[in-house]
């Protein structure tokens, strides 16, 4: 009898660490976004059926937010746990949230690759402006000052020797409405992202004036980050995380699965199908690293670039508030 006992004991402690991994909850990975489907993560995560690790591991929850600025007071909070930011906005958190943990873990798109497509800054089509130098005394929209979009904007103006408020004057814009103020008269160029831009280049409203590439070359323009105690806590998760982002990413670009990305697409933008068939997940799109690595090189210059303009103060080294680890070690996964 006290042998049975013993080994009943013995038996229930063996199974006790395995009841609590069972009963472990996933860890709840809530991440911001401003524009899809530029930024793929809210389309990725509607789409949960191809993921491996959604559900067990981990569950991720999106928040929208106008742009990536106030994802930092978010994250300060937090209230996320991955911010989708700017350049600019990661700048501004090292900075003047005085965030020393931040770090970058993740790509969301690049803007000026080789061969795929940058921002565009527009005019009327019928617009009398056709250099930068017309721009003097106008007015331009911009999504949010101080911005990736509003950055390249005020470093192309400044290399043509325009300045804000002396020569130009700057209103802040959301990208859906940007169209409509241009056609209003209400402004004279505006900084816009695809698929806004398309659109209304497509309908023959707008014309270019230049791109973000032709201001600054490639930018990371906007970014996954993640502050480096949450990472260092739950860093098995985040893999498993990044291995479904990677996934996701991967199933998106792949041409075979065209046809039903589209349809996710318009699902969860709830616009039509047309409005993205001609490019989107092509050539005629950002660039979306398939591993969801971000650019460092390219970071580094943008984050020069802030500096030069008077944005930031510090000078930043990117390699000290990056970890690619998470990236790396998932996409090891795929052989």
């Amino acid at each position: 009898m006290q042998r049975r006992s013993l080994l009943t004991a013995l038996g229930a402690s063996l199974a006790l660490p395995q009841l609590a991994r069972a009963q472990t909850a996933p860890l709840k990975i809530r991440f911001g976004w401003a524009i899809t489907p530029a930024q793929l993560l809210p389309v990725i995560f509607d789409n949960t059926g191809i993921l491996k690790h959604y559900g067990k591991s981990y569950v991720a929850e999106p928040f929208y937010f106008k742009g990536s600025t106030p994802q930092i007071t978010a994250l300060a909070a937090g209230e996320l746990e991955i911010s989708g930011l700017a350049f600019s906005s990661f700048g501004l958190a090292i900075q003047n949230a005085h965030m020393a943990d931040l770090r970058v873990i993740g790509d969301l798109y690049q803007d000026g690759v080789p061969g795929y497509y940058s921002s565009t800054y527009v005019v009327r089509a019928d617009s009398d402006i056709k250099t930068v130098e017309d721009l003097r005394g106008k007015t331009i929209a911009s999504n949010g000052l101080g911005g990736a979009i509003d950055m390249a904007m005020r470093k192309m103006l400044r290399d043509h020797g325009l300045e804000d408020k002396r020569d130009y004057k700057v209103i802040e814009v959301e990208f859906p409405n940007m169209g409509p103020m241009l056609a209003e008269q209400k402004v004279d160029m505006a900084g816009m992202v695809a698929p806004f831009s398309l659109t209304e280049a497509k309908a023959g409203r707008v014309r270019t004036l230049f791109t973000i590439k032709d201001a600054m070359g490639v930018a990371q323009t906007t970014l996954l980050a993640a502050r480096a105690p949450f990472i260092a806590k739950n860093r098995a998760a985040l893999v498993d995380f990044f291995e479904d982002v990677q996934i996701g990413t991967r199933w998106l670009l792949n041409p075979a699965n065209r046809k039903d990305a589209l349809a996710l697409v318009a699902r969860v933008t709830k616009r039509p199908e047309s409005n993205f068939a001609d490019w989107l997940f092509t050539h005629d799109d950002y660039f979306h690293d398939p591993d969801a690595r971000p650019n460092l090189v390219a970071l580094q210059s943008n984050l020069n670039v802030q500096k030069e303009l008077g944005f930031l103060k510090l000078d930043i080294e990117v390699n000290k508030f990056a970890d690619l680890s998470l990236v790396d070690d998932a996409a090891k996964r795929h052989g």
